[in-house]
Formats: structure tokens, sequence, C-alpha cells
């Protein structure tokens, strides 16, 4: 059953104040819960100062210690015993496993090369969910500088290769938008256009605004309606440079890709909570994804949000704030390739009352934002930003997204997420530069404080 009125109701049942339906005035927020806010701010900060390098140890154990973590993988299964370890430690209430068929796919060998005019290696990664070459493909390529640009061409590929040189957009920085949204359109969907057109395979450009030697990973998307022909992501450097060639004149590479899908493999959402001491049955969730492709460490996307929502319900016990709501903490499974994680919560949670959903997938940059909502509940959260602003929380943002919660917000819970500096995120996302070194310690210990205060209001009114 869709719950709307708990989304409609989160000012008032979560604030205590009375933002309801769209376009109605917000109440000002009781300057009692301004009051409690801050000495829960307090008491979080006393807590996080106490084991300052905790949040630190724990994501280097994960994305050192244990690495990249694939679905289908053994290095996924030791994360998700790792992480149910972690909770039980940390004093978490009915720590659980809950089982999800999640996809599995494997790159194989991989190898790419220009053979004319001129002898080049290209760096590249299969697209998650690629099919392979079986054996190497050798065929000229032909060029397109967008996928708008291979949409339009009534051109018949017959058997080349398509590279679709589709740029990320620098980071806007007047909207705070890394350009994520458009960067990525080649990747889900030029294989298929390609296809259509009778490509045998196709290379797109890494989304990245930033011209690197590394590829980055990420899924594709197979229309039903085409052929599924080899998908492989370039590095900006190459694609830099097989774009200069092919102004010039006919190029021809070679393409190799293992790439294969096994049966689903079984995996898991890692859950705990802190039990809610009056009302146990209404749930505040605090999510992130312990999955990664298998580049890089997996620190940014998604190791430290991981480490970030298990922290913050480390310290609200620390600090001795039982919440009056349950916090449950969820660590989904699958989230890179197909959200089988959050759609097998949904199945067995839905009917639940979600009172709020919280994601943090956005790397651990320096903090900044949290992303509330909407404009009603931003306004009514006003009077408590003072206290996020010890742990370096400086505004609040009228929207929020989360892809694992998603289903959960659709069902009525209101959407909360955390919005750290993105400036730099999608320079190491999905690659090998996704590493803990990207990260600083204090910016994660801070995020983590302030997911945590979050968690608490969200759950005391």
């Amino acid at each position: 059953m869709i719950r709307t009125v708990w989304r409609r109701r989160v000012a008032a049942v979560v604030l205590a104040c009375g933002c309801a339906r769209p376009g109605a005035r917000p109440a000002t927020v009781d300057d009692r819960l301004v009051a409690a806010t801050s000495r829960a701010a307090d008491r979080i900060a006393v807590a996080s100062d106490r084991a300052a390098d905790r949040p630190w140890r724990r994501l280097d154990e994960l994305a050192v210690g244990i690495g990249h973590r694939i679905t289908g993988s053994p290095e996924l299964d030791a994360a998700l015993a790792w992480a149910s370890e972690r909770m039980r430690a940390d004093g978490l209430d009915d720590v659980r496993l809950e089982p999800v068929q999640v996809t599995h796919w494997v790159r194989g060998r991989e190898h790419a090369r220009v053979v004319r005019p001129v002898r080049r290696a290209l760096a590249v990664l299969a697209l998650g969910g690629s099919v392979g070459t079986h054996g190497t493909i050798r065929a000229p390529l032909v060029a397109f500088e967008s996928l708008d640009a291979l949409r339009a061409s009534p051109a018949t590929l017959g058997g080349r290769i398509a590279f679709v040189d589709h740029r990320m957009p620098a980071y806007d920085e007047e909207h705070d938008d890394p350009g994520y949204s458009v960067g990525m359109l080649a990747r889900l969907h030029a294989a298929s256009e390609a296809a259509r057109r009778g490509a045998r395979a196709v290379l797109v450009r890494s989304v990245t605004a930033v011209t690197s030697p590394l590829p980055h990973a990420g899924a594709l998307r197979y229309d039903d309606d085409a052929p599924r022909i080899p998908a492989a992501a370039l590095s900006t450097a190459d694609a830099d440079a097989l774009a200069a060639l092919a102004r010039k004149g006919t190029v021809v590479a070679e393409l190799e890709l293992g790439a294969h899908t096994l049966p689903d493999a079984p995996s898991a959402n890692v859950v705990g909570e802190l039990r809610g001491r009056a009302l146990p049955d209404e749930i505040v969730l605090l999510g992130a994804h312990i999955d990664t492709w298998d580049v890089g460490q997996g620190a940014a996307d998604d190791g430290a949000g991981c480490v970030a929502v298990m922290e913050a319900a480390r310290l609200l016990r620390d600090a001795g704030l039982a919440p009056r709501r349950t916090i449950r903490v969820v660590l989904f499974t699958g989230e890179e390739y197909g959200v089988a994680g959050g759609a097998a919560y949904r199945r067995r949670h839905g009917e639940e009352r979600h009172v709020a959903a919280f994601e943090t997938d956005y790397g651990m940059g320096a903090p900044d934002a949290i992303g509330v909502g909407d404009d009603g509940t931003l306004a009514a959260m006003a009077p408590l930003l003072p206290a996020f602003g010890r742990f370096g929380i400086r505004r609040f943002r009228p929207h929020a997204f989360g892809a694992d919660v998603h289903a959960i917000v659709e069902l009525g819970a209101a959407p909360f997420d955390l919005e750290p500096d993105g400036r730099h995120y999608f320079d190491v996302h999905h690659s090998a530069d996704d590493r803990i070194d990207a990260i600083r310690p204090e910016d994660l210990r801070r995020n983590a404080a302030a997911v945590a205060l979050l968690a608490w209001i969200l759950a005391e009114r």
C-alpha cells in the first residue's frame, strides 16, 4: 500500500512543524526542537572526538583490506561478513543478512588497439553487462562526436566499430551540477543505437570530464529491439587521440572483450538497527551500497558511504541518544548493476512504515549539503542548520535522490541524502583511481557525524 501520507507529514511528524501539502506555508520549528538538536549535536561531537580515527580505520579495512566488490565475487561476500561483524560489535540490534540474488557478470580478458594508420594501444574497460567479442574483432572505425550525432546519422555501419566521443560537461559551479546525467547517456544507450545501424562493436568515451589515461567502468542498457554487441569505455586520453586520428582519415582498430554473464549469484543486504524506544515500527532508513565495480578499491563509491551510515548509528549509541523511532542501517547489494538490493528490500519491507529514507552515494568530499527533498522541508528545517554547521554542513538543498532507497520513497517515505563537495567525485568514479587516498579522514568523520544528527532528528520528532 502506498502511504503518501508519510511523505506529506515529514515536516509535521519528523520535525514537529506544520509543513504539509505542496504550496502550504511551512510552520516554524518549535524552539524546543532547536535547543534539543543543539544538545544532540554536542553529544554526537563528543562521541565523534572520542574515536576520531575509527571511521578511517573502518574504511581501510573495507577498501584496502577487501578491495573492490563486484557482484558474484568472493570479495563482496567477504565485505558482507565484515559489515555484519562490525555492526554487531557496535551493539546494533537484529543484525542480519537478507538474501538477494544478483547479476554475476565477469569482465574477462580485454585488449584494444589502433592498427592503422598507426599502432597504438587503447585503455578500455568493457561496460557492465556487455557481451564478449568471442575472439578479436578487427574493423574500420566510424567516429561520432556524441550520442545525438549517432542517432541522427543515416549511415549504415556495416560491421564497423562505432566510436562515440560523447563528452561529459565540466562541473557547473552555478548549479552544483557535475554533468553526470548528460555524460552517462552514451554509456547507457550507444550500444543499441550502434547495433541498429549494423555496428559490430562500440567504444564510448569514459564518463568523466577530466583527461585521464584510466578508463571508467559502468553499466550499459541493451534495448530489447536491437542486437547485443560488445561495448567498452575508452579512457578520455585515448578518446582524444582516437578522435584526432579519425578526423584525418580511415582508422582500423582491434578489440577483444572476454566479458560474459553467469547465472545469478547469491548475495545479501546487510541490515542492523537501533530499535526505537517508543515507535519501534516506524523506520528511518540510512542507506549506502556495498558492491562496487571491479576496478579501484571502491572507497568513494560507496565504501565511505557504508562506513558513514554505520558510524552514524554507532555515534548515536555511544552518545546515549536512544531514538524514538527505529533507525535502520542498510548496506545494499547490487546497486551498480540492476539495483537488485533496493528491489529486494522493497519486496521484503515495503509494507512497513518508513518515515524517511536517506542515502549517501556521492563520494565523501568535504561536508557541504544535505538534500531534504523539497522546498517545504527545506524551509521547515532551516532553523536547525546551525547545529549541522559544527560538522561542516553549510546548507540544505531542496532535492534528494538515492537509487537504492528510491523504491521506498515511491511508497511515501520522505527522501534525504548526503551531498558533500562533488567537484572531483567523477574524476575517480568507477575507475582504478577510486582509492582510499582520494578521501580525507576528517571529511569522512564530519560527514558521518552530520548523518547521525539528521538520523536523530528524523527518528526523534
